[in-house]
């Protein structure tokens, strides 16, 4: 598939990100997107055609794999990708929205264009909570899948219509283990900067708040 679209969203919401957000689109798009379409795709091509086991019986090398490999893994990850930056329309509809109120007032509704506020706030945050929860739930999806985040070099099947106990090999399993460990690698470390930034932005809002507050007491 062509991956402009998520591209270009991501850098439409770059300039409404704080700084940590502008690190985790960067996170995104060079160490997760990049490398997905540069190498991991290509490692994981010809997954079941290189799958192979001890014994020739018809429909017993398909089963086995179908059974260890019940979604594949780049596929798996891709829809990932995808889910992870949907919740950031959300922060596009949000400010298409408000540029069509300025358009229809014929006058700026907010100081500053690129300034994370009111309801712009509200929308931000729950982004940020959506991306974080996709991203939980799919480390849990893949270690619920593949039995924790390892690529086995040879895997046991006594599947019908396997006769007995079969070897299966997958194929190139040091270097799968190496870019699985990268990616789940990545996808953690963008739960920890959509915290940093969630936490952040509410101590921030809450700081502000406090300060209108003295504000007031004091006037």
């Amino acid at each position: 598939m062509s991956w402009g679209f998520l591209r270009d969203l991501l850098s439409g919401v770059n300039k409404y990100s704080t700084r940590i957000g502008r690190i985790w689109v960067a996170v995104v798009f060079i160490f997760r997107l990049l490398v997905y379409i540069a190498a991991a795709e290509n490692i994981w091509k010809y997954e079941h055609d290189e799958f192979e086991c001890s014994i020739r019986q018809p429909g017993c090398e398909n089963v086995c794999f179908d059974h260890f490999f019940p979604v594949s893994h780049i596929r798996l990850w891709a829809l990932q990708l995808i889910m992870v930056s949907i919740p950031s329309l959300l922060v596009v509809f949000h400010v298409a929205y408000r540029e069509n109120r300025e358009k229809h007032h014929n006058q700026k509704l907010h100081k500053s264009p690129g300034e994370i506020d009111g309801g712009l706030l509200c929308t931000y945050l729950i982004s940020l909570i959506l991306k974080t929860g996709f991203e939980i739930v799919f480390l849990v999806l893949f270690y619920k899948l593949y039995n924790g985040f390892k690529v086995p070099r040879l895997v046991k099947c006594d599947i019908r219509p396997c006769p007995n106990t079969v070897d299966c090999y997958i194929s190139k399993p040091t270097e799968k283990m190496i870019f699985l460990c990268f990616l789940v690698a990545t996808s953690c470390l963008c739960i920890l900067l959509n915290l940093s930034e969630l936490s952040y932005l509410i101590f921030k809002y809450s700081i502000k708040r406090y300060a209108k507050r003295v504000i007031k007491k004091r006037q």
